[in-house]
This record gives C-alpha cells, sequence and structure tokens, in this order.
C-alpha cells in the first residue's frame, strides 16, 4: 500500500466516522425535537379540543359525542377520543358507533390515570383497535359526559416523517464523505507527490551523489524536516569528501614512501599499512581490521608494537626480515594518543643498502690502502738499498727501475680512482657521435696486439650484420672495449683466441640495441662472483692476476662508462671454457 493511499484511506475513515457521528448525533437530536414537536403539537390539540368542549353544555348522547369526536378529529389531522370519568370511550374519531360501544374501559390507560392524575397524560404503545402503535395525549375537561379528550397519533406518519429527514440527512453526510475523500484525495496526493520527491533524493544520496536536490520541500513540518535532513546531508557529504581527500592525501604520502608505515590501534587491529610495509616484512596476508599478532610473525616486531601499545617507548630494532636473511630492516615502534588511549605507529626503514655502501666503503679503503701500501713498501725499501754505498751500478739501475715501475703502478691506480671520482659525481661529458665499430676495435687491437703476441694470442673480430655503426663517445668507448680487452688477454693462457663480436639484438621484445662482446678461453669466474667482478678491487682469485701492475679497477671504469651511454654490462661463463663480457648500448 502506498503513502498516498494510506493518507487517504486514514483521511476518508477519520471523514467518515466523524460525519457518521456527527449524522447520529443530528439524526438523534432532530428526532428528539421532532418526537418533542409533535408531542407538543398533540398536547396543544388535546387541551384545545378539551376547551372547545369546556365552554358549552355540548351534547350528551353518545351518538352526538361520536360526531363531535369525529369533527374534531378531521379538524386535527389525529385520532379524538372522548372518555367518560368512569374510564368508558363516548367517542371516537377513528370507531363507528358499534365500535364505540364495544370498546374497553379505558380507566387503566396510563394517559388516562397520568391525566387525572396531574392534569396531563401521555403514553406510546400499540393501539389492539387500530392494531398500530400510537402516541397518546390525554387531557381532563371540564364536561357533564366527558372526562377526559385523548388524542393520538400513529408513530408510522412520525416514523415516515423522522425516515425523510434521515434520508435527507443521510445524503447530506454522503456529499460530505464524497467531498472529505476529493480533498483527501488532492492533499494525499500532493504530499505523496512531496515524499517520492524527497525518497528519489533519498536514493540519490545512497548511490553516493550528495549534490544538492533543489527541491522545494514546502513550508509545513514535512518541509522543515526535509530540510533538515538534506542540510544534514549535505554536511556528512562535504566531510565525507574532506575525509576522502584527506585519506587519498595520505595514501599517497606513504604509497610514495620508502619507510613502511604500519598503524595500529588500542585494540591491537591493523588500520593501516604501506606497501613499503608489506614488502619489508613479507606481509602477503597482511588484512586490515585483524589483530597484529595474526599477520606480523616477527617475534620482536610483535614485541615493539605490544610495548608501543602499552605506552612504552623502545630502541629501535635491526631485524631481517622472513625468508631474506640478506636484508637488514631498522624497526621503531612509538605510542599514538588518541581518545584517551593508545594505539601504535612502527615504522621500518630498509637499511640494507646503508650497510652494503658502508661496507663498500669500507673495502675501498682497505683495498685503496693495501694498494697504495705495497709500491710504497717497494719504493721505500729501494730508496733504503740505493742509500746503502756498497750497491754497485748495476744494482742501483735495477732498483731504479723497480721503483719507476712501482711509481707508474701508483699513478695509474691513482688516475683510475680519479676517474671514478668524475664518473660517480657525472663530471664527465659525452661527445656522441656516430662510430665505425671495426675502426673502433681495430684501435683497441692496435693497442693491445704487442702484448697479445708476447703471449702467442690472436685476436678475432666478427661484425655482424647492422652493427656496422653504433653512436657514442668514441674514446670512452675504446677505453672500456680496451679495458676488456687487456683482461681478456690477462687472464687466458698462452696461445689462445680472444673474440670481438659486435650484433645487433632487440632488448626488452621491440627497442633495438648492440652488443659488443669479448670472449676469452680462461678459467672462466664461479657462479656466485659473477655479479661482483664489476665491484672495485674485487677480485675472483688473487692468483689468477698475472699482472702485477692492475689496479683492481678496470671492470668497475668499464661499468661507469657503460652506464654513462644508457647501457649495461654483464659477465657470463661460455658453455665451452672462458668468460664473456657483453656491453649493450642502445642505437637510438
Amino acid at each position: 500500500m502506498t503513502f498516498q493511499i494510506k493518507i487517504f484511506s486514514a483521511a476518508t475513515v477519520a471523514a467518515a466516522i466523524g460525519l457518521a457521528v456527527a449524522g447520529a448525533a443530528v439524526a438523534t437530536s432532530t428526532a428528539r425535537r421532532t418526537d418533542a414537536a409533535i408531542e407538543e403539537t398533540l398536547t396543544s390539540e388535546a387541551r384545545l379540543a378539551a376547551d372547545l368542549l369546556g365552554r358549552g353544555s355540548g351534547p350528551t348522547a353518545v351518538a352526538d359525542l361520536d360526531a363531535e369526536a369525529d369533527r374534531i378529529g378531521e379538524l386535527v389531522g389525529a385520532r379524538v377520543t372522548f372518555i367518560a370519568a368512569d374510564g368508558r370511550v363516548v367517542g371516537d374519531s377513528a370507531e363507528t358507533l358499534d365500535g364505540v360501544a364495544h370498546m374497553e374501559n379505558h380507566a387503566s390507560r396510563p394517559e388516562v390515570i397520568e391525566a387525572r392524575d396531574h392534569g396531563l397524560g401521555t403514553g406510546r404503545r400499540h393501539s389492539d383497535t387500530l392494531n398500530i402503535d400510537m402516541l397518546y395525549v390525554a387531557v381532563p375537561v371540564a364536561h357533564p359526559s366527558i372526562g377526559f379528550v385523548r388524542v393520538a397519533l400513529p408513530l408510522t406518519d412520525i416514523r415516515q416523517q423522522f425516515r425523510a429527514m434521515l434520508t435527507a440527512i443521510v445524503l447530506a453526510l454522503g456529499l460530505a464523505l464524497a467531498g472529505a475523500a476529493a480533498i483527501s484525495w488532492v492533499f494525499s496526493s500532493r504530499i505523496a507527490q512531496r515524499v517520492r520527491a524527497m525518497a528519489g533524493v533519498a536514493r540519490r544520496y545512497g548511490r553516493g551523489d550528495l549534490s544538492p536536490s533543489g527541491l522545494d520541500y514546502g513550508d509545513d513540518e514535512l518541509g522543515t524536516v526535509a530540510r533538515a535532513l538534506d542540510d544534514s546531508v549535505q554536511l556528512v557529504g562535504r566531510q565525507l569528501a574532506e575525509q576522502a581527500r584527506d585519506h587519498a592525501r595520505m595514501e599517497a604520502i606513504l604509497a610514495g614512501m620508502i619507510e613502511g608505515v604500519i598503524v595500529v590501534d588500542p585494540p591491537g587491529r591493523l588500520q593501516l599499512a604501506n606497501d613499503a610495509a608489506r614488502r619489508m616484512l613479507r606481509l602477503d596476508d597482511l588484512s586490515l581490521g585483524r589483530h597484529y599478532v595474526e599477520s606480523i610473525r616477527h617475534p620482536a616486531v610483535a614485541e615493539l608494537v605490544a610495548a608501543a601499545l602499552a605506552g612504552r617507548a623502545s630502541e629501535a630494532l635491526q631485524l631481517s626480515p622472513p625468508r631474506d636473511p640478506s636484508r637488514t630492516i631498522m624497526a621503531r615502534a612509538t605510542p599514538a594518543a588518541g581518545g584517551g588511549a593508545h594505539g601504535a605507529v612502527l615504522v621500518l626503514h630498509d637499511i640494507t643498502e646503508l650497510r652494503r655502501a658502508d661496507q663498500m666503503r669500507r673495502d675501498f679503503v682497505a683495498n685503496v690502502s693495501h694498494e697504495l701500501r705495497t709500491p710504497l713498501t717497494a719504493i721505500r725499501g729501494y730508496v733504503e738499498a740505493l742509500t746503502d754505498t756498497d750497491t754497485t751500478a748495476e744494482q742501483s739501475r735495477r732498483f731504479l727501475g723497480i721503483i719507476a715501475r712501482h711509481s707508474e703502478r701508483m699513478e695509474r691506480l691513482v688516475k683510475d680512482l680519479l676517474r671514478l671520482a668524475r664518473l660517480d659525481a657525472g663530471q664527465e661529458t659525452l661527445d656522441v657521435i656516430s662510430c665505425d665499430t671495426r675502426n673502433l676495435v681495430q684501435g683497441v687491437m692496435a693497442d693491445l696486439t704487442p702484448e697479445a703476441e708476447a703471449r702467442r694470442q690472436r685476436i678475432e673480430i666478427s661484425i655482424g650484420p647492422g652493427a656496422e655503426t653504433l653512436l657514442g663517445d668514441p674514446a670512452k668507448l675504446h677505453d672500456a672495449l680496451r679495458n676488456l680487452v687487456a683482461n681478456a688477454i690477462t687472464y687466458s693462457p698462452e696461445g689462445t683466441t680472444v673474440l670481438i663480436e659486435a650484433s645487433r639484438v632487440a632488448r626488452d621484445g621491440a627497442a633495438r640495441a648492440l652488443e659488443l662482446s669479448v670472449s676469452d678461453q680462461g678459467p672462466g669466474i664461479p657462479e656466485d662472483d659473477l655479479s661482483r667482478v664489476f665491484e672495485r678491487f674485487y677480485r675472483v682469485d688473487k692468483s689468477r692476476a698475472r699482472d702485477p701492475g692492475g689496479t683492481g679497477l678496470g671492470l668497475a671504469i668499464v661499468k661507469h662508462l657503460v652506464e654513462v651511454h644508457g647501457g649495461s654490462v654483464r659477465a657470463e661463463n661460455r658453455t665451452t671454457a672462458g668468460t664473456r663480457v657483453t656491453i649493450t648500448l642502445p642505437l637510438a
């Protein structure tokens, strides 16, 4: 049942009940007044008849009395009965003369008794003579033959009058009810229309569209309530929008942080965790709203959070995430006050790279110190030997040659360190031009052919189709390729072949690239060390270094020179024997 039908039904029922009650009251009151008026009329007629009879001696014979009763009854339009003092009926307008003679004694009639006692008597009962219900009014008469005059009117006449009146009342009430129903329908339709409009706005709000409705709700109570609710929704909408913006800003900030952040509410349920925290702690099954112990399986971190929830500040904790012992995480948890209770904020810092950089710095300092100490010790020793007066000229020349060789080694080491420093600082600029690949390789061969011939080694060149030219800085590419070929000559056995190849390949499925590779036939590199050969001063096996004058920085310089060109370098073991180092350079 719709709201309009409910309002219409309620209003119509209320109107019907009100009209029915009013109709009943009017009908009752009217019936009572009509009855009183008829009774009053009969009383007046009875008194008038008594007054007429009492003014003269009048007839005394029964026939004359009955005729007089007929005449008066015709005048007043009612049944007139003359009753003697002893109760005998001496005349009746509704009976013949014979009928009057046979009528019962009326001395015991209630209206006669009441008239005798009080001067006026009334009564309502069924008339056995006429076989209808009658209204009787009796008054005493000052007449020698008549003691009482009784006037009677059939109640059917009264009921007919009342029925006509009641019909008019019912018709009026029916018309009033129809009018009330029409008015109720009009007003209920207007109210229902407003309610439907408000319901439509509410449904739109429920779908998330909180834009103002722009409806005219009216000035009555319903409009006041609707406006109050609409204002409340608009206020909530503004607050939700502001909250959404704050949440989006917070999500953006947390997503952009490299630190992991986890927020726990006072009962210990997870409220927030960014992607960095998920990655650091390997939280694959992290679900917000669950207790932190169910997701954070690291006991030390759980104890740290528990202490923060208890309101205690704890020292920072270093740990390794589950299933990744190579990484180091710094965890700090602090209490977060809110609403009288304490939550906790856990912040995670991945310090793996910092520790690795610190270790590399220490190794670098140690390696530089070692590389410098060796030639310095040799130089100092031979200088002390030269100061000895017992040395011969031949020994002095030999000592000076050793001092010069170690000095050159120190000079190369310092130059390589300075170049690495410039590359790290981005101070070496590129002069990019189109280079002929074969000329680049032949220039490197011209520098290193004497060393290869001294070891009875061959250098072979293979230039693939599409790799005849490349874009780059010729001088820097020459230095990088020369270092790779020099290493191949150094670490390959005598009588072997060093292969230099250039080929054009597809990188990342679409981008074009050129690969320069240098392959030797040496002992190869252990798989665990392949990723570290480009670190500074890193050596797989010091016994493999046949060139005591090497600085241990060649491959590190190669890596930096290639990365300046936007390329990459990798080392791999060949399937037969030896190592292949490949430089990948973009063509465009």
